[in-house]
């Protein structure tokens, strides 16, 4: 029996809440279970030095945790001068994630930030920070849109995440904290809602997995992200 009771093959609630905030061109409340993030995303008329008179943007991401995002109080990471290696792998990934499904040559001169703040952590922050990411950007670009039409969409695809990994013997979907930290195996899947693999990042902490193991996580990822593919659309109105 899982902790949280749930089937090996059931996400917690997914819940997605678009325009929380009203100064954004783009953003939204994301909770899996009791992990929830809020996404922003802001459009800049501008783009990274290396693009300058090239013709394309960029998306980018950062990433952080409130002090009482966890159990205990953490220290803000301004506070301490830098960030994390943990902070910058996971918006490296973010910011990874949404780019590669973004037509950078149709977005046209401008940079997007993707702003994901952890407000409350219980495990899969980085996949409910892509997957609510996702929305926010996709809000940001029909705002630009709104006000000049695109030629052609920049973002024709969705993109969701989510953690699978093997808890006592048994691969399960969409970890909470508790399985986190005990699980054999621990994977993150990202996935464009056409079936291909984005990203994969997957690590036996037990003991190594065979093939069959990870194949298996593929196939709830798969289940999983089918779920988050259905809670963007609504959220979106697409």
């Amino acid at each position: 029996m899982r902790p949280s009771a749930r089937a090996a093959d059931m996400m917690r609630p997914v819940e997605i809440m678009p325009g929380v905030n009203p100064y954004a061109e783009g953003s939204a409340l994301v909770k899996f279970g009791a992990t929830h993030v809020l996404v922003t995303a802001s459009v800049e008329e501008r783009v990274p030095p290396f693009l300058r008179g090239k013709g394309e943007g960029w998306v980018t991401a950062e990433y952080g945790m409130l002090p009482r995002a966890t159990h205990t109080r953490g220290e803000r990471e301004a506070a301490r001068g830098r960030q994390s290696g943990r902070t910058q792998e996971i918006q490296r990934l973010i910011g990874r994630s949404l780019r590669t499904l973004t037509n950078l040559k149709a977005l046209g001169e401008r940079q997007i930030t993707i702003d994901c703040d952890v407000l409350q952590a219980d495990g899969g922050t980085r996949t409910a920070a892509i997957s609510g990411g996702w929305v926010a950007l996709r809000l940001a670009l029909d705002a630009l849109h709104a006000r000049t039409p695109f030629a052609t969409d920049p973002l024709p695809l969705q993109v969701a995440a989510v953690s699978c990994g093997v808890h006592e013997g048994t691969p399960v979907l969409d970890l909470d904290y508790a399985e986190d930290v005990a699980a054999h195996t621990d994977a993150n899947f990202v996935l464009a809602s056409d079936g291909r693999i984005i990203e994969v990042q997957a690590t036996a902490e037990k003991e190594p997995m065979d093939e069959e193991v990870l194949l298996r996580l593929l196939r709830l990822a798969r289940i999983g992200c089918d779920e988050i593919f259905a809670a963007q659309r609504k959220a979106t109105g697409r």
